[in-house]
Parts: C-alpha cells; structure tokens; sequence
C-alpha cells in the first residue's frame, strides 16, 4: 500500500479518534473548551492529508485512484464534517451519558428533506473534491498520467446523481414509519 493510502487510513482514524476524544473530555471529564479544541483539531487532519499529497505528487508519482481518494475524503470531510460531530455528539450524549434524547429515525416528508439536505451536502463534497480533482488535473498536465483522477470524477459524478435521485423519490414515496408487533394489543 502507498504513502498516500496509509496516510488517508490514518486520517480516517484520526478523525474518529479526535472526535471520541473530544467528546470523551466534554462529556465525560466536563472540560468543554478542552473537548472543543480537540474537536476543532479535525481540520488539521484535512490540512496533513492536502500536504501529503501535493508533496507525493510534486516529487512526480503517477497520479491514482488514491491520491483522488484524497481529494473525496477532503471533500466528504470539509461538507460533512460537522453534521458528523452534531450526529456523534447526539449518540454519545444519549447512548453513554443518558442524557439528552434518543435519536429517532426520520420518516416521511422529515426524512425527505433530511436526504435532500445530504445531497446538498455531498453537492458540496463534490464541489470541494473536484476542484482538487481538476487543479491535480491541471499542475499535472499529463492527460495519461492523469487518467484516474478523472476517471474517478466521472464516476463520483454519477454517484451524486444517484444520490440525488434517491433523494427525490422519497418526497415521492416517502419512507414509513416502522410498526412494533406486539406493542399495539
């Protein structure tokens, strides 16, 4: 496996372990600007992954799949970043401290819109990750040498056209509520 993708794996893992370890010290320690602060170290993250990059690239790597990998996880982190915190500091709130309330599954028009926003959010990503996508494209200058990357953003293209797809049809059959056998006798 290349540098570039022990260096995404490690990201991802540094990204939960910082966003546990936050939350641990938040809730857990009641030290909340010390949980903030490791709560905000997430970028930083992001900002290791970009220099990785660059830098493998620039000392002339072919470019793979895995340095456009890079650039969707940069994407995916920038415009789900903080939805992902709020939807683990809601779990642990609920599921470790026994406060707060139980998450509950969306249906109907909430889910709807919920999934529409996901797409909007992964909209963004695309956005993000594919200006990267492209300027990788650009300093490379290399059509051969770069034919994963753009490969890899004709295929995320379609994905978020799925996505949004699936959005759609939800405000089309909306998702039902789940019925509990035996609760309702």
């Amino acid at each position: 496996m290349s540098l570039i993708a022990w260096t995404i794996v490690a990201c991802e893992i540094g990204f939960w372990v910082v966003i546990l370890l936050g939350l641990l010290i938040r809730y857990v320690f009641n030290r909340k600007k010390i949980g903030l602060f490791f709560l905000a170290l997430t970028p930083v993250i992001d900002l290791i992954l970009l220099a990785i990059t660059a830098m493998d690239l620039s000392n002339g790597a072919a470019a793979t799949q895995i340095h456009a990998l890079a650039a969707i996880y940069l994407g995916v982190s920038i415009a789900f970043g903080k939805s992902m915190i709020r939807w683990a500091d809601e779990r642990f709130l609920y599921y470790v401290k026994k406060q707060g309330n139980k998450p509950k599954r969306k249906t109907g028009w909430e889910h709807a819109r919920h999934s529409l926003k996901g797409s909007f959010q992964h909209l963004a990503a695309f956005l993000i990750g594919a200006a990267l996508l492209l300027l990788m494209i650009f300093l490379i200058g290399n059509p051969y040498k770069t034919s994963a990357l753009s490969g890899t953003l004709k295929t995320w293209l379609f994905v978020l056209g799925v996505d949004f797809a699936i959005s759609i049809s939800y405000f089309i059959w909306p998702r039902a509520e789940k019925v509990r056998k035996g609760l309702s006798e």
